[in-house]
């Protein structure tokens, strides 16, 4: 089974991998914020990617895809400050033109580069800024850099949020699995403006790799909802560098088993720490639906719980109001009978067999003061569970968005 490695870090984790994070002025601002991040294997690596499915996709999005369609990939180059989307052809040119120098400066070919961005949707990239940045990052790479490229991805984001762990495999062998993330706001399924960047010395090809990464993304970023936005440039990247050595993990075995496991803890912990840094967030709500005739069904119910603007501003407001969860499980889309819901928030129990409890509110109230909220419905209506995330609605979240790109 997977476990965790205390302390380890991120991207660079994995045998083989660097990484870097500079301030490149992306905003034209001053200060000194990190914009401009670089990660990089000294082996090309197998790749595989999920993306945004907004229609409307950023051309670093654009371009990933048709990069990722090859299966193999070297490097990772991405700013914040800047989505370089809604720019039109000179979007694409820009993105292209940041995987030819970044790959100059590594010296590997254009094509093993990934681009991504995040930032103010409709400016176009001071590339004069963009390519300075990316030499300059290039030029600091080191195991160690990590937190520095954690940092430079992050844009209204409070915290970095990277984490690495270790998985056992048959033989006694271990593999590595390194993970960053970003984001604040834009996020809901389908995903939400989030990046993550996954690396693994785990020698395993493209089509395995690929599986266990949709299934590890279904089971966390399309598990958690800040604020209902889908953004145009939800990014998640995995490179397999095969350097841990050892035969090649085949999907179907349980060394295949154990690696998605693995690779699903890592995004999950990724995911949660997204839905915690919500904008303006103040508590992070844990949504679990069981007894659901189906995944699908349970995911659905979670889903609309963790989204709903109304439980999300009951829990701001620490207001026990549980009518709110079973209305929003209700428009889900979720098949279930009403009549059969128990509910509980925290270890208050408030309705069972659908209809509500005489509950003690001062208690539900204290469990909504909690950093950490879960909400817990059963079903009772099949064997299926899911969980999902999201955070509270607060006042500041209407603040940050509305001064955005001031």
């Amino acid at each position: 089974m997977p476990y965790t490695i205390k302390g380890l870090g991120g991207v660079t984790a994995p045998r083989g991998f660097l990484a870097a994070g500079v301030h490149a002025n992306v905003k034209g601002k001053g200060g000194l914020k990190k914009d401009v991040a670089l990660v990089f294997s000294q082996v090309p690596a197998a790749a595989a990617g999920v993306f945004t499915r907004n229609r409307v996709k950023a051309a670093p999005v654009r371009l990933c895809e048709e990069r990722v369609a090859g299966g193999r990939l070297q490097a990772i180059v991405a700013n914040s400050g800047n989505a370089n989307a809604c720019t039109g052809e000179q979007g694409m040119r820009d993105a292209e033109r940041m995987a030819q120098v970044a790959a100059e400066a590594l010296g590997i070919a254009p094509e093993l580069v990934a681009v991504a961005s995040t930032g103010v949707i409709g400016v176009p990239l001071p590339m004069d800024r963009v390519e300075a940045g990316i030499r300059a990052a290039a030029a600091v790479l080191a195991p160690d850099g990590n937190a520095a490229a954690a940092q430079a991805i992050m844009t209204t984001d409070t915290f970095p949020k990277e984490w690495a762990l270790q998985v056992e495999l048959s033989g006694g062998r271990a593999v590595t699995i390194g993970g960053m993330a970003k984001g604040s706001g834009m996020i809901h399924p389908n995903m939400g403006t989030m990046l993550a960047f996954i690396t693994t010395d785990a020698p395993i090809a493209p089509a395995a790799l690929r599986a266990a990464l949709e299934r590890g993304v279904d089971a966390s970023f399309n598990m958690i909802s800040v604020d209902g936005d889908t953004s145009t440039n939800d990014t998640v990247l995995v490179l397999a560098n095969g350097l841990a050595g050892g035969e090649t993990i085949v999907q179907g075995t349980p060394d295949w088993e154990a690696f998605a496991a693995g690779l699903e803890q890592l995004l999950v912990h990724l995911a949660r720490a997204v839905a915690r840094d919500g904008e303006g967030a103040t508590k992070l709500i844990e949504v679990r639906v069981e007894g659901a005739p189906t995944l699908r069904d349970a995911r659905l119910a979670a889903r609309a719980v963790a989204a709903s603007n109304l439980v999300k501003a009951a829990v701001f407001g620490r207001d026990p109001n549980w009518g709110r969860v079973l209305a929003a499980m209700g428009y889900s889309g979720a098949e279930f009978d009403p009549d059969r819901v128990d509910l509980w928030l925290g270890h208050v129990q408030v309705m069972a067999g659908g209809a509500g409890l005489a509950f003690p509110e001062d208690e539900a109230r204290r469990v909504l003061e909690q950093d950490e909220v879960v909400i817990r419905a059963d079903l009772h209506a099949g064997p299926a569970s899911a969980t999902a995330w999201g955070c509270d609605l607060s006042y500041d979240y209407v603040k940050i968005n509305a001064d955005y790109r001031t």
